[in-house]
């Protein structure tokens, strides 16, 4: 037979070699209350694995079986996709001592052993690998089934389930075709549902199954059961590295070399008639933390059917109704599995004739909202300590608390409702395809994905998609688990939604929706509204509050926020905030008509500062002694440009005193809302050519509106053009040669700070230079900053404390630091330019490649919005320890987008920074993380194993 050539072969090479062909354990056992494994052992069995071993040690209902380890399934791939010598030894080995266990036999026509192959990786990755049941059948032991049964239909059933599955995951034959085979076959008999087809019918299924595989792969369909399991043990190793796992895994930054493990598990069958089941359950509610036991279930069913959500199941409630006491063993084991790993439990399992079989249990994903409740809960209830709670939570899952939801006060046009599986509320245009969600998503449209049902090839679309609607499936559908992963508002088992896929169109309850129509899915309430609902902010709970108490005990780091505006301060404030790390002056003037007065400003100062310049070097000139006939053409030569520089002086300082006075009653806003808190205010940093108008039209509307030529003030636009703004006259250079503009904008700060200081606000200013390179830049821009702060304090008869500092976004900088801090009062590392400039890429650039090199792992990550610690991160920590040699009590954070990204928190934290600042509906997570890192966490700033 297959298997005893192989078991041959690899007795031959254990002799040849003369050591053991099993030296390394590929293979863990667990059958009759005893196991090979252990739950902690996750790496190795995965966590489906380690979970089945955990239950069986502790007396549960699980099938007998054994798992192939994650180690097997690399070795594998390092051996040219090849089992590592002794595993297929050791599989048989374990096999044998299954059908021991079972009192049945693999391949036997009289006593048929049927199993699963199921992976299961360390990380839960929902329907992002492959899985086969019923294995072992064939022609024959259906037959031997079914005697056993003595149920023809259920033996037919499972063998075209088999057959389709075998056909699929592991032969690689189009799904498609079965499902068209299927109807086909239920039309041609006026069959509605799988269920209604009889055991004649169910038998022209597998032939017409077996035709297929023929017709599409040469070969038939294999009736060696020990050919079927070598090849499926095969298919779910290589599933690891399938598109779709491939992709969830970059979603959810899972490192690529993990591997997964292989579950080979007694099957027991939950569609053997209306005394059997299957159904998946958790311990509590994944969506909102609600302590009931929360799942669903089919009767007469195989597991697939409710994953899949092919057919809509009943609520688990409805369990204690139809079978009351499997309904109460399985509460009873239930809360035993919670009470065990202390953490909310995603469970599977069937009921056979009667039987309650248990076939996992995990630690569930849930929502983030779910996450912090089910947290702090189970710290009231003695289950948990505070530590664990903080933990506990991926604090990238707090923002999914900050999502919109629908405005209660909102007249709404309800088209339907569905299972509320993900909460949370987004609009979008209608879509029915998956790949056309990623094409519109790409464009910069928002979408809402329609389907029946989700299979895991749909996952890009779904990560595309603002929502997720399917019109069959429960709450825990594949639709349902991966959205609540990954914090999507999502509504399944809208029975009402009838989808007509060649129409690209949908009706509900008289109304036809197609694609590219506006519809809102609220996943909180199940609601499925025509158009654009109104969304507003949620409220925090008080789990919320009470985690976040938690988290600022644990922490050192401090969290800061940027924030442009006295809105925006406020909101961050009531996150939490600590002050501000980052004001860009810049994005005020923006506002209204201001930016009229910035381009008056640019403009005038183009010939203000040519002509003063021309003017400065006549007077040195004369200064010098020039010859009597020379002196009489400079002095004239002095009298015209005097006149001249009238114009170009008035539009200057005019525009500078109009912002002024703007600037002035915006930092006064802000100084309010942050009282008693630090306030750091960037001064002006993009180029000038980015607040000119552009276009020929816009540019003579302007000179309209000032009064200039307009030719003259095209010509100055188009002077100011350059090549690299990026690394051209911006930051810290606009000051030193327009010295005016930062002396403006620091008499704004301080005139303001002195007005709040008088009305008993506590004001503390940090004035930061941006994009300095050299200590003589620094030097000149703090000079007069500081000149400026003591004429407003003096005037004013009020003393200020304040900082002068820099942003360190230059390699040069941070490798000077040392020399930097003999001015800089404080640092702050502005890691978006810091690491543009480092990489040598453009930011604004970088999406014609970036995605690319990171589907392709060129680079791991996306150094914009994940800090690289191995390049930015070393000029950070070398820019921290060499600013502190000089100046030991300098204050340093970091203000770049990666001050409210989890794992780049955690890296600010280590390297000794003070704070971070971050946009403000990122503070909560950056606390969360900043508390993590305290408490000297790695694996769960993002993964709940």
């Amino acid at each position: 037979m297959y298997h005893l050539s192989l078991f041959m072969k690899d007795s031959i090479q254990f002799f040849q070699r003369g050591r053991p062909c099993m030296s390394t354990k590929y293979v863990y056992l667990f059958a009759n209350g005893e196991a090979d494994g252990n739950g902690e052992m996750k790496d190795l069995l995965g966590g489906k694995g380690a979970g089945l071993a955990e239950m069986t040690k502790a007396g549960l209902p699980v099938p007998p079986g054994f798992t192939i380890t994650t180690q097997a399934c690399n070795a594998y791939y390092s051996a040219g996709a090849r089992f590592p010598e002794g595993m297929w030894n050791q599989v048989l080995s374990s096999l044998k001592k299954v059908e021991y266990a079972t009192g049945k036999e693999f391949g036997s026509i009289s006593s048929p052993l049927l199993v699963s192959v199921r992976s299961g990786a360390k990380f839960s990755m929902p329907g992002m690998m492959d899985t086969v049941l019923n294995l072992g059948l064939n022609d024959e032991t259906m037959k031997g089934l079914a005697v056993l049964t003595s149920n023809e239909r259920f033996a037919l059933d499972a063998y075209r389930r088999f057959i389709q599955m075998f056909g699929k995951i592991v032969l690689g034959v189009d799904g498609e075709l079965f499902e068209h085979a299927l109807d086909k076959i239920k039309r041609s008999v006026r069959a509605g549902m799988d269920t209604d087809l009889n055991a004649e019918n169910l038998s022209a299924v597998c032939n017409e199954f077996k035709k297929i595989i023929r017709t599409e792969t040469g070969s038939d369909f294999p009736s060696d059961p020990y050919q079927q399991l070598e090849e499926s043990i095969k298919a779910v190793f290589r599933s690891w590295n399938g598109d779709r796992a491939k992709a969830y895994r970059r979603r959810e930054k899972i490192p690529d070399d993990l591997g997964t493990a292989v579950n080979v598990v007694t099957m027991v069958f939950g569609n053997m008639g209306e005394d059997s089941g299957t159904g998946v359950a958790f311990t509590r509610n994944p969506a909102t933390g609600e302590n009931k036991l929360f799942g669903d279930y089919l009767a007469n069913a195989q597991g697939e059917d409710v994953v899949a959500g092919i057919r809509t199941p009943k609520h688990i409630d409805e369990l204690k109704d139809d079978m009351p006491q499997i309904y109460d063993q399985f509460l009873e084991v239930a809360e035993k599995l919670e009470r065990h790993y202390r953490d909310l439990q995603d469970l599977e399992f069937t009921v056979e004739r009667g039987k309650l079989w248990m076939l996992q249990t995990r630690n569930g994903k849930r929502t983030g909202p779910a996450g912090v409740k089910i947290a702090v809960d189970m710290v009231r209830e003695g289950l948990i300590d505070e530590r664990t709670a903080l933990l506990r939570i991926p604090a990238g899952d707090l923002d999914q608390l900050l999502h919109k939801m629908v405005d209660p006060k909102a007249k709404l046009k309800v088209l339907t409702r569905g299972i509320n599986a993900s909460p949370g509320a987004a609009a979008g245009r209608v879509v029915f395809t998956p790949k056309e969600a990623e094409i519109l998503k790409e464009k910069g449209e928002r979408v809402v994905l329609v389907r029946r049902e989700t299979s895991p090839e749909d996952v890009r679309g779904m990560d595309a998609a603002q929502a997720i609607l399917t019109s069959t499936g429960g709450p825990t559908s594949h639709a349902a688990v991966v959205a609540r992963g990954w914090g999507k508002p999502c509504i399944v088992g809208a029975g009402e939604v009838v989808i007509n896929y060649e129409k690209n169109e949908f009706t509900v309850n008289g109304e036809r929706i197609r694609r590219g129509d506006w519809i809102t899915v609220d996943g909180t309430s199940g609601q499925v509204i025509l158009g654009q609902a109104p969304l507003i902010d949620p409220e925090l709970s008080d789990d919320f509050h009470q985690l976040m108490e938690w988290a600022d005990n644990a922490r050192r780091l401090k969290v800061r926020t940027n924030a442009d505006t006295p809105a925006d301060a406020a909101i961050a404030r009531s996150f939490g905030a600590e002050g501000i790390g980052l004001c860009r002056t810049e994005h005020m003037f923006f506002a209204g008509d201001r930016i009229d007065f910035v381009r008056q400003m640019i403009l005038g100062s183009l010939d203000y500062k040519r002509l003063e310049r021309e003017l400065n070097a006549l007077e040195a000139e004369l200064g010098r002694g020039a010859l009597a006939k020379k002196r009489k053409e400079i002095r004239e030569h002095l009298r015209k440009l005097k006149r001249d520089i009238e114009e170009p002086k008035r539009l200057y300082k005019g525009g500078l005193n109009k912002l002024l006075s703007l600037q002035r009653r915006d930092f006064e806003g802000i100084f309010r809302a942050m009282d008693g808190l630090p306030v750091t205010i960037r001064t002006l940093d993009p180029p000038l050519h980015e607040f000119l108008p552009h276009g020929e039209a816009a540019t003579r509307k302007l000179a309209r509106k000032l009064k200039v030529n307009a030719k003259s003030l095209l010509e100055k636009v188009e002077s100011l053009h350059e090549a690299n703004p990026m690394l051209g006259h911006r930051g810290c250079r606009l000051g030193v040669v327009f010295p005016e503009i930062t002396e403006m904008q620091a008499r704004a700060i301080f005139e303001a700070a002195v007005k709040m200081q008088k009305k008993g606000v506590k004001v503390f200013p940090e004035v930061m230079i941006p994009l300095v390179a050299d200590l003589s830049e620094l030097k000149l821009q703090a000079d007069s900053v500081r000149r400026i702060a003591s004429e407003v304090c003096e005037k004013a008869e009020q003393k200020i404390e304040y900082l002068v500092g820099t942003m360190i976004e230059l390699p040069r900088a941070a490798l000077t630091a040392d020399r930097i801090a003999e001015i800089a009062e404080f640092f702050s590392f502005g890691t978006n330019d810091l690491t543009q400039t480092t990489y040598g890429i453009s930011r604004d650039d970088s999406g014609k490649f970036l995605p690319y090199y990171i589907e392709n792992r060129i680079f791991k990550d996306d150094p914009f919005q994940i800090l690289d610690q191995e390049g930015v991160g070393q000029l950070v920590q070398l820019g921290t320890e060499r600013g502190r040699k000089t100046r030991q009590s300098l204050k340093i954070g970091i203000c770049g987008e990666h001050g409210g990204e989890p794992s780049s928190v955690v890296f600010c934290h280590k390297v000794g920074l003070n704070y971070v600042s971050c946009s403000p509906y990122r503070v909560p997570i950056a606390r969360l993380a900043a508390a993590q890192a305290a408490l000297g966490s790695q694996e769960t700033i993002s993964h709940t194993a």
